[in-house]
């Protein structure tokens, strides 16, 4: 999680990568074809509920990953911010986006959709708050004591700094026995304290929560987070947020052992070429963690508020990168789905109490990124070409780059600021007319946009307006 003065300081560490590695090969497929994480950020549940069933369902999304579920801070006097919902009060299921029973009836519709529900974990620490307060589930606290799950001596004391808090990035030991901004540090390698999150774990798991992302990870020794794993009474997905910062002696690399990890660099170096760059350089695009533990994304909650990456905010060129990612072989993708905003602190669209509002993706208020056909219907490419490798790369030496996934793709991205006119493109795909997803869906009769016909040898002709592309995939062939 990041507050303000934590997300600027986090920002600044971001390390870009700094050359790509070699050329990206087959990634494994998920077990079920389906491995797409879609972030519905700040959603209600009961919104939650209606897009699994409405949209991620029908468009192959494999999993949401929604806010967290416990118990937090309500803090009015600051406009009820985001980063409130990341300060536990406690561990039951009442937040502003609804209690217990909406939750579970949440996990259970998306189930019925063949949806997967990741749920982000807050288990690094408690609240920020010196004095005390009331939650969002009624529960009183203090920082730190929280009656019936921790008092003082659950937590971090670390005696640095005057106030206890994280200064110094390059001290492993200060990194995870002091505060994050003046958050109260559990001592994560206590066993009672690693019981009593797993225990919060099990909870979910119980209700059918089938994974989490590891929130602050950084922030406990790898080794705590594979101890309260180990207690865990059911297996989970996990992905866990460790933000790499150059030259720090804690790295993600460390972390692989208990799970996937977030891998921030991958968004960070995606955004230089896109802006700066050649798209051509993505030739041989990968970052630093194994391909099968890295969990990837042009942008995510903190990334987008205070990071050099690309947002809902770019417009076409977030679109086109969102794109290659979920065409190429290198990671698990996730999809961000944003509210609008100005002021970063700010919280989701909510009523005067603060209770978040039914999402509505007609409304300006949302972003809803993940319904944007340039996106959406990439998840269904995505999941037809899993298992497959790159082939038949071609680029213009600039903007424009075009390449397969085995017999079973094909995507043409044009970066440039002109149309491409007059190519012809070789696939592997097999002879065929196609519904180009970029531009619309395949229906009973056809398709809802252009089609392009495969001739025998595998190659089709296309005129590609400026920042646009094609896409075609076996799973859209019309005739």
């Amino acid at each position: 999680m990041r507050l303000r003065a934590l997300a600027v300081a986090a920002a600044a560490t971001l390390a870009t990568v700094t050359a790509p590695a070699a050329v990206a090969g087959a990634q494994p497929a998920a077990p079920d074809g389906k491995d797409v994480i879609v972030q519905l950020f700040q959603w209600n549940w009961d919104s939650v509920a209606r897009e699994c069933t409405d949209v991620l369902g029908p468009k192959g999304y494999g999993a949401v990953q929604v806010s967290p579920p416990q118990e937090h801070v309500v803090l009015p006097a600051a406009g009820h911010p985001w980063w409130q919902d990341y300060q536990p009060v406690s561990y039951r299921l009442g937040t502003r986006r609804g209690d217990r029973q909406a939750f579970e009836s949440m996990v259970d519709t998306c189930h019925a959709a063949g949806v997967k529900v990741y749920a982000d974990a807050v288990i690094n620490h408690m609240t920020g708050q010196n004095s005390s307060g009331t939650g969002s589930a009624g529960s009183q606290y203090s920082h730190y004591e929280y009656p019936g799950l921790y008092g003082y001596d659950d937590f971090h004391h670390c005696g640095r700094n005057g106030d206890d808090d994280i200064e110094n990035y390059q001290d492993r030991y200060e990194v995870q026995n002091c505060e994050l901004v003046n958050l109260a540090d559990l001592a994560t390698g206590s066993t009672r304290v690693q019981e009593r999150i797993a225990g919060y774990l099990d909870d979910l798991l119980a209700l059918g929560v089938d994974g989490f992302r590891i929130d602050a990870a950084k922030h406990m020794p790898a080794a705590d987070i594979a101890a309260i794993k180990a207690e865990l009474t059911e297996p989970a997905y996990l992905y866990q947020e460790v933000i790499h910062g150059a030259g720090e002696p804690i790295t993600p690399e460390e972390y692989t052992g208990n799970g996937d990890v977030t891998e921030f660099r991958y968004g960070r170096d995606l955004a230089k070429i896109f802006d700066h760059e050649k798209l051509a350089y993505l030739r041989t695009f990968a970052s630093v963690l194994p391909s099968e533990q890295a969990v990837v994304f042009t942008d995510n909650h903190d990334t987008q508020r205070h990071s050099d990456v690309l947002t809902h905010q770019d417009g076409r060129t977030h679109e086109l990168a969102n794109a290659f990612m979920l065409a190429w072989t290198y990671g698990t993708p996730r999809v961000m789905s944003s509210y609008t905003f100005s002021d970063p602190d700010a919280g989701p669209p909510a009523d005067s109490s603060g209770i978040t509002e039914d999402t509505d993706c007609s409304s300006a208020a949302w972003q809803c990124e993940h319904r944007q056909p340039r996106i959406a219907n990439m998840v269904e490419f995505h999941n037809v070409v899993q298992g497959t490798s790159v082939n038949r790369w071609w680029d213009n030496g600039n903007d424009a780059i075009a390449f397969g996934r085995g017999d079973r793709g094909y995507l043409v991205l044009n970066g440039e600021n002109s149309a491409l006119t007059g190519r012809s493109f070789h696939t592997s795909l097999p002879a065929g007319t196609y519904c180009d997803v970029f531009h619309g869906e395949v229906t009973g009769t056809g398709c809802t946009g252009p089609t392009y016909t495969v001739d025998d040898n595998g190659w089709f002709r296309a005129d590609i307006a400026a920042q646009d592309g094609v896409a075609l995939h076996i799973g859209a062939k019309v005739s």
